[in-house]
């Protein structure tokens, strides 16, 4: 007869409760639907990438809030990023100048909440952030689309009714 080991059971049932937690996790999945003719993301497509996983990120983040057993499917059809591109003449690097005025996040898009193969909520919503500049911000300073991410918390929140955390 061979010996067990006195945590093998504990070992195996714990591993099964954390894959039946898995199975139940909320969830977010973002598609961005012709990102290349967006009104306002770099024009590089190693930049774009990059804002659109930062996106893709912040929802995914925002998708682990909901109640288990959830999923959000969001549809990027507009994003225009806070500020606006100026092209720096000497060395030829875009930076983004933020003036407060007309150039506030924008974002549009379709969203549907699903649990159960049921849907719970669903419609489409223009973001945007007038006072981008004037709000307080929950993101500091340094933190990469700090506007565009309390945007969309506050779309969220509201939306979803959920208090967000910040990740």
């Amino acid at each position: 007869m061979r010996a067990h080991h006195p945590y093998l059971k504990l070992f195996a049932a714990a591993a099964l409760a954390l894959l039946a937690c898995g199975a139940a996790s909320a969830s977010a999945t973002v598609t961005y639907v012709e990102a290349d003719k967006f009104a306002d993301v770099p024009f590089s497509p190693v930049e774009r990438e990059r804002v659109l996983k930062l996106l893709t990120d912040h929802f995914t983040q925002l998708g682990k809030q909901l109640p288990a057993g959830q999923e959000l499917r969001l549809e990027v059809t507009e994003l225009d990023l806070a500020g606006r591109i100026e092209h720096h003449r000497r060395d030829g690097q875009d930076f983004r100048l933020m003036t407060g005025g007309a150039d506030w996040p924008r974002m549009h898009l379709r969203y549907s909440l699903v649990a159960d193969g049921k849907v719970l909520n669903s419609g489409e919503a223009d973001l945007s952030s007038m006072n981008y500049l004037r709000e307080m911000n929950r993101y500091n300073g340094g933190e990469t689309l700090r506007y565009e991410k309390q945007m969309i918390d506050e779309w969220f929140g509201k939306t979803f009714g959920v208090k967000v955390k910040r990740g």
